[in-house]
């Protein structure tokens, strides 16, 4: 019987190097890459996609997928806030876990009725009638935790630089499982004139921490996203704190003079530092 011969890896047939050239194809925006994380000028090989940009994407949607999931750690974002001198309270919507809220987004819009008792008795012992707060802080960990334990306390440091002296600030109130919606709900529970919700905004493939703002006048449940005027993308690598600090402001002080927020609120903030500045020169 004849033996077989040992299996042999077939020879890796020569590939010219006009052929490599060819395999790769660069993509003619290459040089916009340099201004967006956006993913762009991916460049091709054949009908597809380099091996480095499919890898990429993947770590990228699992960084957001893993946001998405990730527990706020509360104590420690406590303990940070009021190491900057803000008294805080904490609340806790409708929704139990996760993955309820997930699920039910209508239950991250509303308190629990806990929370609501929380709220109803700080404003008995603590909020004078004849002065009720004029700017009320609520920090929700929203869709991304990690932006909010990433970008809160710096946010709040820039917000103080700028926040007007004579404004009566109330308490920071933590709200897990959150929704945007429900900074209305404790708005009005506290009797604010004023709320901005910084919250952890939906992660996209290239910023899986960005931080949202959302600022409404007169809060009341029941509120729908025409009332608020958002603030988005805050993070070094997007709006920096100072910026997005001074944006908000503005569009308070205009809610405040206007009496309203929303739609009918445009951010002309931008035009108005090109005014002065030509005026200046």
């Amino acid at each position: 019987m004849t033996k077989k011969p040992d299996s042999v890896l077939p020879e890796t047939p020569e590939v010219s190097d006009s052929l490599t050239a060819d395999a790769f194809s660069i993509d003619p925006w290459i040089q916009l890459k340099k201004f967006t994380q956006a993913r762009i000028a991916l460049g091709r090989v054949g009908s597809s996609l380099p091996t480095k940009e499919v890898l990429d994407f993947g770590l990228a949607h699992a960084m957001a997928r893993d946001a998405v999931h990730l527990a706020l750690d509360v104590d420690v974002l406590e303990a940070g806030i009021q190491s900057q001198g803000f008294n805080t309270l904490r609340v806790h919507s409708r929704a139990p876990d996760r993955a309820s809220y997930l699920l039910r987004p209508d239950w991250g819009r509303s308190l629990n009725q806990d929370s609501l008792n929380v709220l109803e008795d700080y404003k008995k012992q603590k909020v004078d009638i004849a002065e009720p707060i004029d700017f009320l802080i609520v920090v929700g960990d929203g869709l991304s935790s990690l932006a909010v334990s990433r970008h809160v306390q710096p946010m709040l440091e820039a917000l103080r630089n700028v926040l007007p002296v004579e404004w009566k600030l109330g308490p920071v109130v933590i709200a897990s499982q959150a929704r945007v919606a429900i900074s209305d709900e404790i708005g009005q529970a506290l009797g604010a004139r004023m709320v901005a919700m910084l919250i952890g905004e939906r992660p996209g493939l290239s910023s899986p921490d960005s931080l949202g703002v959302y600022l409404t006048y007169s809060p009341k449940r029941g509120g729908s996203d025409a009332d608020r005027n958002c603030i988005s993308n805050v993070r070094p690598e997007g709006l920096h704190y100072a910026a997005a600090a001074k944006k908000l402001v503005w569009l308070a002080k205009e809610a405040s003079r206007l009496k309203l927020s929303g739609v009918a609120l445009k951010d002309e903030s931008d035009m108005q530092e090109i005014s002065q500045q030509t005026s200046l020169e």
